[in-house]
């Protein structure tokens, strides 16, 4: 098994910055697939950024290319999500997710969440 505790959300305005961590606690942190997913009120909760199993590579969903980014720090069992030119529509709880298996962005597909972490964002 593995803890996940998300933190760093906060209010902010439009075309601010964020900078979200993940600290894990558990056995081979490093194997994990590793992701990022959001839900707003009244929607689904919808993939935002995956790093995968390894580190090998990271993809991001079309609604927030170019302007995030996701990060790894095996040393500290944390990884980030670093959010920049933030707009309305990201206002969102934010979840970090993690499989121990391929990366994958259905929510479905992992196996251990952290209690997430509010976005808010004023336009």
């Amino acid at each position: 098994q593995v803890q996940l505790v998300e933190s760093g959300g906060g209010l902010v305005q439009a075309g601010a910055s964020l900078r979200l961590s993940c600290v894990a606690s558990g056995r081979s942190f490093g194997s994990y697939a590793m992701a990022w997913f959001r839900q707003a009120p009244g929607k689904e909760r919808e993939f935002v950024a995956g790093f995968s199993r390894f580190g090998g590579s990271t993809y991001f969903a079309d609604s927030v290319k170019g302007r995030f980014a996701i990060s790894r720090d095996n040393a500290k069992n944390t990884v980030y999500l670093q959010m920049n030119s933030l707009k309305a529509e990201d206002t969102a709880v934010y979840y970090c997710a993690a499989r121990r298996d391929a990366s994958s962005r259905y929510a479905t597909e992992y196996d251990y969440w952290g209690q997430g972490t509010q976005v808010s964002v004023s336009s």
